[in-house]
């Protein structure tokens, strides 16, 4: 058997380094907590770098894992990470919508809540952080089902045990409606509900991109029917603006350049 590759094994100690530190470090400080000599050092951080593995500080030169490890499954973008980039984000959607933001993630073949920002009114509302959501039935579920693979799978193999819960008359069941629906939100590129997980209930969504287009998460707004859609029982359509515009800024801030 051939023996390891001392390249990959020094790739892999300088993400350890970094991942241990709660700051950045340069490259002296690298190099000298490894035993390695800084052109050697600096040339596995410049590769590391064009593969978004690591991200340089522009001000201060030093090194901090990047977005990209979102590759290899939420080990580096797990969601206090998520939350922290989201959150300007997410604070300024609820003002621009007057809805209340959620942002949320896949746990188990549900959405884990992992950030909620309340309307921004006077009204009595409940933290929803923690919660867990169904997916087949929220706007945010719908976005995860579309874009995550292992999502939809979850998803498929709960529609092959039986239908799936039925919250409202409204509320997808079968396997037919949600390939239907899914195709849907591919389509467009955004997800709503519309009294599907509850009567008066509604909402839009948008998914949150890492690096290379991979989606980490949903963001999108929710409230009562009424306020959420026009008269035609459809999203308004500046919502819906709002919600995509928000969920690429943070996709943007993640490095996914291109949404």
């Amino acid at each position: 058997m051939p023996g390891p590759v001392q390249s990959i094994e020094r790739a892999a100690a300088i993400l350890r380094l970094l991942a241990q530190g709660s700051g950045r470090l340069g490259l002296t400080e690298i190099a000298n907590s490894l035993g390695l000599a800084r052109g050697t050092a600096h040339g596995i951080l410049r590769t590391l770098q064009l593969v978004g593995f690591v991200e340089q500080d522009e001000a201060t030169g030093k090194y901090q894992l990047g977005a990209a490890l979102l590759h290899l499954g939420t080990s580096y973008l797990d969601v206090n990470e998520l939350r922290s980039r989201a959150i300007n984000w997410a604070d300024a959607l609820a003002a621009r919508s007057g809805e209340a933001v959620r942002i949320g993630t896949h746990l188990q073949g549900k959405v884990l809540v992992v950030h909620h920002v309340f309307r921004p009114d006077d009204s009595l509302q409940t933290l929803d952080v923690g919660m867990l959501l169904p997916m087949h039935a929220t706007a945010i579920g719908k976005v995860l089902l579309a874009y995550d693979a292992n999502a939809a799978a979850a998803q498929q193999d709960a529609v092959q045990d039986g239908e799936l819960e039925q919250f409202t008359r409204r509320t997808v069941r079968t396997r037919r409606e949600m390939s239907r629906m899914l195709a849907t939100v591919r389509e467009h590129g955004w997800a709503s509900d519309v009294d599907e997980a509850g009567m008066g209930e509604a909402g839009v969504a948008a998914p949150i991109r890492g690096y290379g287009g991979l989606v980490v998460g949903a963001m999108g707004i929710s409230g009562a029917t009424e306020r959420i859609c026009d008269s035609g029982g459809r999203p308004r359509p500046d919502l819906v603006g709002y919600v995509r515009d928000a969920a690429r800024a943070v996709s943007r801030d993640l490095g996914a350049s291109r949404w």
